[in-house]
């Protein structure tokens, strides 16, 4: 027992001598610290918990870090919510204290006049909740740190939201402020960027009361656009919702976002506000959970509570967090620095202001730089300044659902949105599917269009032109008893169709555009700036797209047929003359066809010439003879017998050759006789212009526009109503006032040629317009949703039946380019033919002659006995001789009566004899036919032929 106590003695012995050593040693390093005043800047009133953070950010810091050097001291000021105030404590702090930097003010409001006061004394200036983007944009000095992220970095999330949803406009709702008005030309460019409009901006003082804000909520009822964007603090964003709530804008179609500056302070709210805000969106900085950061929370919440035991304000945002880590930051930068030299220069100025007698720090410079280049893993993330601020991190994007929110997903400057941040995305994503669902206001699961009819109970305010002619588009009659006015007419059921086809219903009314007695109340432009001006809301007729008109308006995508053709009367063309036979055909394929004429007969003459009585006899028969069957192939009239096979086959595709070309002919030339006698009295504007012709138009159209800027002159252009009007402007004829031609929209000359199809036809040029389209205002939503609408009608079958209804089965006319254009037929249609007939020709001559050469082989082979003694062209000569007599061989000439003269013909065995009475042909020789004085060479040829024709037949 004594063993032990003793034992116990010396342990607590040790143990009391281990405290007195830590005791002495921590009283020697604050004895050999270096204090270093800093001055904080906050709102005493409102902004406690930034403060608490900084305080227990240099506890920490320095009770992991007691062999530091230097010590931050803080000189707390007050600014009392107030710009005048935070300029005050900053002068007090510098001047007076002598600080070596500067943490806060809390507002960008605060910190726009105390940046400039450090960059005059050179003190860093490190503001963790200042976030208005033009603190750094606007005032450019490296004196000013921001330990946050600026309020345009949240915009790029926000606008990738808005764009996944496919909302075209967007309302921003903002405190007038600073804080709010800074961030307004961001959201613009951002909202631009993704083709979204702002329609309005609304704004709400710090001090407006609740009848204020129900005014302004009043007012966004009364509008389409049903997106909002909520940027403003939370003391006066809690009210906006309750009210919003009260007045039924939190309920389904509607789309609410927040920005950080709500966001972050969600969970500070009271149960009542966060009730009012089912289904809003809010985008705020993520932060990674750590270790660190839970143990913090913890030891935070005890500190706050052991300072300020009545607040109940004790949740943690982001801000505190920066709060942490700016405070970290600057206790490091001033360790870098050192303790050497923390003076201030006095201001050689003997000006007794407080401005121009401050002094200037001579340790600025250098904690402006060991500030640049500190980094370290801050409780909100990494840190590190670029450009003097944090640089942009991922944002987490939260839907506020029961008593708290429920994660949606996020947005990262490199991959846009996403799920969760440890998903490989490929590229940027801006597609909704990459977030979870969303429950909307009044617990709505399908994604609000962004607008709704205003409900201040109107209707959409149509409307629609007056007009007395072409009543099949636009027709508006009124009941004189009643005096109610009917609206019907071919634009009308094509928008009650596509209406029809919305996914929505649409509430409408038809506003005739007309004066008290039923007259049209102006043009068509009129009418398009009466939806400008907002007494329309939409108008729909035959209103042309035109650019003009579209600096004003927006037009849906066009349903009818688009520009601005010429329509001119057409008259019988008396121009044939004696020579119109020869029109049929182009001159090339005249000389190509007379030239195939001439070759097909040479060709069939040399094929059948050796063997067929037909084309042989004196050399005028033989020609005539050729040119006569080769042209006779017209008619089929030939009367000469074929009887070589290659004949019959080059015969046979000419006829068919000739089958085509005469009937093409045949067709043509009735064509020219027939239907090519209505032609055009006008093709060219030019000339009409030239002879100084008058021109019509229809009343209220753009076209006399375009006629003048063509270079018709004013009193040339005469205006009608309707059809029939200008059926009569046509028949006055030019001498008497009348038109030469009219200029009108194609839909029009359409229904004009329906009725007059027999006297005028539509001819070029056409000008090209936009068709005709429904207007709608600028930026209006119903535009892509009506246009998407048009195209499901007039894809399908709906608006034939609706043509069929208003313009019944209308007989096409014939095309006016067809009639002007020349109907010769030329070469290029046929070519193949004459290729055929060529190509078989010409083989047919070859194999003739290859089968010729091989027969007679004996003259021109150079082994030959008879072609030693003899020149080339005695050889030739020979063959040519040859080819003109008759081939005995062949079985034309095999016939009994002809053997038998062939053996009376041979009473002498003079070779002499025979060689003259052979080739003498009908009586007696004669020149050029037959060679009465034959070689002996020619004799022997001859008697061999003669010998082999005599036994053949015996």
């Amino acid at each position: 027992m004594r063993k032990y106590n003793s034992k116990c003695v010396i342990y607590f012995t040790l143990l009391l001598l281990i405290g007195v050593f830590i005791e002495m040693t921590k009283a020697r390093n604050q004895n050999t610290t270096v204090p270093v005043n800093v001055g904080v800047i906050v709102d005493l009133e409102a902004e406690r918990k930034g403060l608490s953070s900084i305080k227990m950010a240099l506890s920490d810091f320095y009770g992991s870090h007691s062999h530091y050097k230097t010590r931050l001291v803080l000189n707390i000021r007050d600014s009392m919510q107030d710009v005048v105030g935070a300029a005050s404590a900053a002068l007090d702090l510098i001047k007076n204290v002598q600080v070596q930097a500067i943490i806060g003010p809390n507002t960008s409001m605060q910190a726009d006049f105390v940046i400039d006061l450090g960059q005059k004394a050179q003190i860093p200036i490190i503001s963790y909740s200042a976030t208005n983007p033009s603190l750094l944009t606007s005032i450019k000095t490296p004196y000013f740190f921001r330990v946050a992220q600026d309020d345009s970095v949240q915009l790029n999330a926000i606008g990738a939201v808005i764009k996944a949803f496919g909302w075209r406009q967007a309302v921003p709702i903002y405190i007038d402020n600073q804080y709010g008005q800074g961030i307004l030309p961001f959201l613009a460019d951002t909202l631009q960027k993704i083709d979204t409009r702002i329609p309005y901006r609304c704004t709400l003082s710090p001090v407006s009361t609740d009848d204020q804000i129900v005014v302004e909520l009043l007012k966004l009822m009364t509008m389409q656009t049903r997106v909002f964007i909520v940027h403003m603090p939370p003391f006066l964003g809690s009210r906006l919702f309750t009210k919003a709530k009260e007045l039924g804008m939190m309920s389904e179609g509607y789309v609410w976002i927040i920005t950080d500056g709500m966001a972050d302070y969600l969970t500070s709210l009271d149960p009542s506000i966060i009730e009012s805000m089912q289904g809003v969106i809010g985008i705020r900085p993520y932060v990674p959970m750590s270790k660190e950061l839970e143990s913090f929370r913890v030891r935070w919440k005890r500190h706050f509570l052991q300072e300020n035991p009545g607040n109940t304000d004790f949740e943690l945002s982001i801000f505190e967090l920066w709060a942490y880590d700016a405070a970290i930051a600057l206790a490091m930068a001033v360790e870098k620095t050192g303790a050497g030299n923390l003076s201030f220069r006095e201001a050689n100025t003997s000006s007794s202001t407080d401005l121009a007698s401050l002094g200037v720090s001579l340790n600025g410079p250098a904690l402006v730089q060991a500030l640049s280049t500190t980094r370290f893993k801050g409780l909100a993330g990494d840190f590190l300044f670029v450009k003097g601020q944090l640089p942009p991190s991922a944002f987490q994007i939260i839907n506020v659902i029961g008593d708290g929110t429920r994660e949606l997903g996020f947005w990262t400057p490199k991959n846009g949105l996403i799920k969760k941040l440890s998903s490989p995305v490929a590229k940027t994503s801006t597609s909704k599917s990459n977030l979870a669902p969303v429950i909307w206001p009044g617990d709505s699961t399908f994604v609000p269009k962004g607008w709704e009819i205003p409900t201040n109970g109107k209707k959409l305010r149509i409307g629609v032109p007056v007009k007395e002619g072409y009543s099949e588009f636009v027709k508006v009659t009124r009941d004189s008893m009643s005096n109610a006015t009917s609206v019907k007419g071919y634009c009308i059921d094509v928008f009650d169709a596509v209406v029809e086809a919305l996914p929505y219903s649409l509430t409408y009314e038809y506003i005739p555009f007309a004066k008290p007695d039923g007259s049209t109340a102006g043009t068509y432009n009129n009418l398009v700036n009466q939806v400008y001006t907002g007494d329309f809301d939409a108008v729909v007729g035959d209103t042309t797209i035109i650019a003009n008109r579209s600096f004003y308006v927006d037009f849906t995508l066009p349903y009818t047929p688009s520009g601005v053709s010429m329509f001119v009367p057409i008259k019988d063309n008396k121009s044939k003359n004696a020579w119109v036979f020869l029109k049929p055909l182009t001159w090339d394929l005249w000389v190509t066809s007379f030239c195939f004429f001439i070759f097909i007969g040479f060709a069939v003459w040399v094929l059948e010439h050796r063997i067929n009585e037909d084309f042989r006899g004196p050399p005028s028969h033989q020609v005539g003879t050729a040119f006569w069957f080769s042209f006779s192939t017209m008619a089929f009239a030939q009367r000469e017998k074929v009887m070589s096979n290659l004949a019959r086959v080059v015969v046979i595709i000419w006829c068919f050759v000739v089958l085509i070309l005469t009937q093409s002919y045949t067709a043509s030339l009735t064509s020219l006789l027939t239907v090519q006698q209505l032609i055009p009295t006008v093709t060219d504007v030019h000339q009409l212009i030239k002879n100084g012709d008058n021109v019509g138009y229809l009343k209220g159209s753009f076209v006399p526009d375009i006629l003048t800027s063509l270079g018709f002159d004013e009193s040339n252009l005469k205006m009608y109503k309707s059809t029939e009007e200008c059926n009569e402007l046509f028949s006055k004829g030019r001498k008497n006032g009348g038109i030469a031609a009219a200029f009108d929209e194609i839909p029009y000359i359409k229904l004009f040629l329906a009725k007059y199809c027999s006297k005028y036809t539509m001819v070029e040029p056409t000008f090209q317009t936009g068709g005709f389209g429904f207007v709608f205002p600028r930026g209006s939503p119903l535009v892509p949703d009506i246009s998407r609408a048009i195209l499901d009608v007039t894809e399908g079958d709906k608006i034939k039946r609706i043509e069929k209804a208003w313009f019944g089965k209308q007989v096409p006319c014939p095309d006016a380019s067809t009639s002007i254009a020349s109907s010769s037929l030329s070469l290029k249609s046929f070519w193949g033919l004459f290729l055929i007939a060529g190509v078989a020709s010409v083989f047919a001559l070859i194999i003739f002659a290859l089968v010729f050469f091989y027969q007679h082989r004996q003259i021109w082979l150079p082994n030959s006995d008879v072609s030693d003694s003899s020149s080339v062209w005695s050889r030739i000569i020979n063959l040519v001789r040859i080819f003109d007599h008759k081939d005995l061989k062949s079985h034309t000439f095999r016939k009994g009566s002809e053997v038998h003269e062939i053996h009376s013909a041979m009473p002498s065995p003079s070779i002499y004899s025979i060689r003259t009475d052979f080739p003498e042909e009908h009586g007696s020789p004669f020149v050029g036919y037959g060679d009465t004085n034959p070689t002996p060479q020619q004799v022997v040829i001859d008697i061999n032929e003669l010998v082999e024709s005599t036994s053949s037949h015996s």
